[in-house]
């Protein structure tokens, strides 16, 4: 079992910062791809940044340039360093854990940009 606990999420005004972290912990496999999500009320919840073991890297084009993910294998966690936040960009944030078969998320965590 995988359990994801996220952090960091808040208010914030445009054009500010913000950086989630997620914490993985659990039988966790080697290899694996862990990512953001986002779901905004009365939208679909869509990628916002993904990264694998390996270190490769998927961004929704609504944030690229703008937010960077990364990870630490050793510590299971991950991040998403968000810069220059948008109003668009408010809405609730979700850890994901994805391999083979097991897909896990965390409870999320909420960014409001407003201000």
């Amino acid at each position: 079992q995988v359990q994801l606990v996220e952090s960091g999420g808040g208010l914030v005004q445009p054009g500010g910062s913000l950086r989630l972290s997620c914490a993985a912990s659990g039988s966790i496999s080697s290899l694996n791809t862990m990512g953001w999500y986002r779901q905004a009320p009365g939208k679909q919840r869509e990628l916002v940044a993904a990264i694998s073991s390996g270190g490769n890297l998927n961004y929704a084009d609504s944030v690229k340039g703008r937010f960077t993910i990364s990870r630490d294998n050793a510590k299971n966690m991950v991040w998403l360093q968000m810069n220059s936040l948008k109003p668009e960009d408010t809405a609730g944030y979700y850890c994901n854990y994805r391999h083979l078969g097991v897909n896990v998320w965390g409870k999320g965590t909420l960014v409001t940009v407003s201000s």
